[in-house]
């Protein structure tokens, strides 16, 4: 049996507008007073789309090609990019069939009831929230490389935390798409100077500067068990986005335009690692950095760097906003404070940014083994938000088919179905595992970083 969802508050399942009263399944009563919470087209979803996925997840793509060899890592990236593909695509099904649903929340709460509701809202929760300290922490990298380490990290890290509070208590999401616009430019550019760098040198920085040298890059390599899923794991993060656009489905004008706006933001996502991977892979070989803005040498990584740091900022805004948004709708859905200009909406809406945001700045500056954490958080939630759920969406909408209606193609999407559950389980254990491992591998070696440390955090990379 389908649960009742006590969430859908709102009678409508459609959205209707009466005398410029527009009435949403999640948001309620909109009118011209209040912030529009429908009003994003599919050129500025693709923009969202796109930017939330594509941050410095893109640097991280050479180095896995490294790892499992060029032919290998092009067709684990494929595959990787096919199944989140029809995730996505399966997000913006989901949406049309069952208007009310805001976030992966209330998905949960159809497949699981009130387990799946409480259980998939706090990992979306605590999954952007460790996403956003680890831009945060990414933004003082680049503030490092650029100033050549011109103050203490923890300043840097803090500065980064006022302007991610800032930008991302921007209330809609229509109203970020020029900054989600500035933030693909710029690190698009970045990536692109980066790699002209890279293909015009003699070497790459890393690699050894005396004699002739030339690219040791391997079409096939015989990596570990924990190596080849280390790879792997970095690749699914880099497309670990999924969950975020049950938020932005929400918010646009015409959510049947939504697939229109995925097939641009893959195009670009996967092109973009496709590309940069291979070109940054066969150059550098195994002197490519990661992040692999640092591959050019100290100069280029500067130039990068200076140009990346808006790109690094508005990935790190819109993550921040995701789940601040999601805890906003939870606390104000049904009442007449989610879409009007109150003093409780006001109060609500900054609370909700800036707990987030501070959140993330004591988790990004306080754990002593952060970056590991985070590939830990990533393994673990990305995966299981970004998988599981989708092939549960398709068959608790596909299932109940009467026999006449279950044709070829039904039985091979439920085959399908199952089959994306089954790879995000196995990818979600098998990626855990393989942070765990490097966790305690780190730290032994090392004990991390000191918390709130001053020391220049872009000296590796």
């Amino acid at each position: 049996m389908k649960p009742e969802d006590p969430e859908s508050l709102q009678p409508p399942s459609k959205t209707a507008s009466v005398h410029n009263i527009t009435t949403d399944a999640v948001f309620g009563d909109i009118t011209e007073d209040s912030p529009n919470y429908r009003d994003v087209g599919w050129v500025g979803t693709a923009a969202l789309m796109t930017k939330s996925m594509l941050g410095l997840g893109v640097l991280s793509i050479p180095n896995a090609l490294g790892v499992l060899g060029l032919i290998p890592g092009v067709i684990s990236l494929l595959a990787i990019a096919t199944i989140a593909t029809w995730s996505m695509h399966i997000v913006g099904v989901f949406k049309i069939n069952h208007r009310e649903v805001y976030g992966i929340d209330d998905v949960g709460y159809k497949l699981f009831g009130v387990f799946g509701r409480e259980f998939l809202g706090t990992a979306f929760c605590v999954y952007w929230i460790f996403v956003s300290g680890s831009g945060m922490l990414s933004i003082s990298i680049a503030l490092n490389a650029i100033s050549t380490h011109g103050t203490c990290t923890a300043v840097f890290v803090a500065v980064a935390a006022i302007a991610t509070f800032l930008l991302s208590s921007i209330r809609t999401l229509s109203r970020m798409g020029w900054i989600a616009w500035i933030g693909l430019v710029s690190i698009l550019s970045a990536i692109i100077i980066v790699t002209v760098a890279v293909g015009v040198q003699d070497r790459p920085a890393a690699a050894p500067q005396e004699g002739i040298w030339v690219s040791d890059y391997e079409l096939f390599k015989k990596p570990s068990f924990l190596e080849a899923i280390s790879a792997v794991s970095s690749m699914v993060f880099a497309y670990a986005g999924t969950s975020g656009f049950f938020a932005i489905a929400a918010e646009m004008r015409e959510p049947e335009h939504y697939t229109r706006a995925l097939v641009v933001c893959q195009s670009v996502v996967t092109g973009t690692y496709l590309s940069i991977g291979i070109v940054l892979y066969y150059f550098c070989g195994s002197y490519v950095a990661s992040p692999a803005l640092g591959s050019a040498g100290p100069l280029m990584k500067k130039v990068s760097y200076g140009i990346g740091i808006p790109g690094i900022l508005v990935s790190t805004v819109i993550v921040c906003h995701l789940p601040s948004k999601y805890t906003f709708v939870r606390l104000l859905r049904g009442t007449e404070h989610l879409a009007a200009n109150t003093p409780r909406h006001w109060i609500t809406w900054l609370s909700c940014t800036f707990g987030a945001t501070l959140i993330a700045y004591i988790i990004a500056s306080a754990i002593p083994v952060f970056n590991s954490l985070v590939s830990l958080i990533g393994a673990f939630f990305g995966t299981l938000m970004s998988f599981q759920p989708m092939g549960c969406m398709w068959l608790y909408d596909n299932w109940s088919k009467n026999k006449r209606e279950r044709t070829v193609r039904w039985y091979i999407m439920v085959c399908w179905s199952v089959f994306v559950i089954v790879v995000g389980f196995f990818l979600m254990v098998a990626g855990t595992y393989g942070s765990v491992v490097e966790i305690i591998k780190n730290y032994n070696e090392s004990g991390g970083s000191a918390a709130w440390s001053c020391a220049d955090n872009s000296n590796s990379v």
